[in-house]
């Protein structure tokens, strides 16, 4: 495949999980690099304007003025053995700050990825500002890129992808996406491809945003690994649905992302009780970062779960868990 050239088109197939255990294939590996889990630099900075906005529940991001300098966000690259040896790339995210989001794609090279037409899709968890309004500088480097995103997007979203902007937020896209754009809806399960498979879940979020998906793949002699942006789902109803409706989801083998456990510090009883409730799946590894919160991963730690570390480097603050630059394997 030459360079620029985008790798062709996605076509999922959805499958009705009450009908039984939906059997998504195989894939022969899983490797997940963290390009950033950072989402901002200041928990309070954030705090701030959004009590400045009306609080959590009554803010909007898309217009609430934010402090552009405190801006990072989230991307990941995930790359897919298949049992066939095809390589496919899923680029998780696209982070807040379009100039943090460059540097980063510099830096682990998935910006040559991109460019050479080496990256299958960026799928976008959901509307948040620190997984989506760096979106540009995914863009710059491949306009035309497949993007799947949940159906749940709001119009003030979709306006942003084809090349919109928000002045008082700061959010600006300049450069408008001309690829395949997928608007997954909640209920199915959706096959991308043998060993990969992605489901919405549909409900109200923070700062006036609605719904979240999440990847799930099943690795030859491991088991299921469920990929999350935020989980704001929750991580037990991420966890239940794999056990409950995709064929071998009793054997649980891996989990990466944020878990919303304890994103501005601070651990409630319900993210405690979350946290010893995991015990029951039977977790070989958890490699979880960004809105997990550093007081999850310690309480994880001590409770002995197999919790992944990093090297607390490229802007990411504690070797506990994985971090920037950092890499899981499944």
């Amino acid at each position: 495949m030459g360079d620029g050239e985008q790798r062709p088109g996605l076509t999922p197939r959805s499958v009705d999980p009450e009908q039984g255990p939906v059997d998504i294939g195989q894939c022969r590996a899983l490797r997940v690099t963290c390009l950033s889990e950072v989402g901002w630099w200041d928990d309070q900075v954030v705090l701030e304007a959004v009590g400045r906005a009306g609080g959590l529940e009554r803010a909007e991001q898309w217009t609430t003025p934010w402090d552009s300098g405190n801006a990072a966000g989230c991307c990941h690259l995930i790359e897919v053995e298949g049992l066939d040896g095809s390589l496919r790339r899923i680029l998780l995210d696209a982070a807040w700050n379009p100039a943090f989001l460059e540097w980063r794609l510099q830096a682990t090279g998935v910006a040559a990825l991109l460019e050479q037409g080496q990256v299958d899709l960026l799928y976008l968890s959901h509307e948040h500002m620190d997984h989506f309004w760096g979106l540009e500088a995914v863009l710059r480097h491949a306009p035309e890129l497949t993007m799947m995103v949940p159906s749940t997007l709001s119009l003030k979203a979709l306006k942003f992808i084809f090349g919109g902007g928000f002045a008082q937020a700061g959010a600006n896209n300049r450069v408008a996406h001309h690829g395949q754009l997928l608007k997954m809806p909640p209920g199915p399960v959706h096959l991308l491809w043998p060993g990969c498979a992605s489901v919405t879940f549909d409900l109200p979020i923070i700062l006036g945003v609605r719904g979240e998906q999440s990847l799930y793949f099943n690795v030859q002699d491991k088991g299921i690994v469920c990929v999350t942006g935020c989980c704001h789902q929750g991580v037990t109803a991420l966890l239940d649905f794999a056990r409950q409706h995709l064929a071998g989801g009793q054997d649980l083998h891996g989990l990466y992302g944020g878990l919303h456990l304890a994103p501005f510090g601070q651990l409630s009883p319900q993210a405690e009780e979350a946290i010893f409730n995991l015990e029951q799946y039977g977790l070989k590894k958890l490699a979880v970062n960004h809105c997990t919160g550093l007081k999850a991963v310690e309480l994880m730690r001590e409770l002995a779960y197999p919790v992944e570390g990093g090297r607390a480097s490229q802007g990411s603050q504690s070797p506990l868990y994985l971090g920037n630059g950092d890499t899981a394997v499944f």
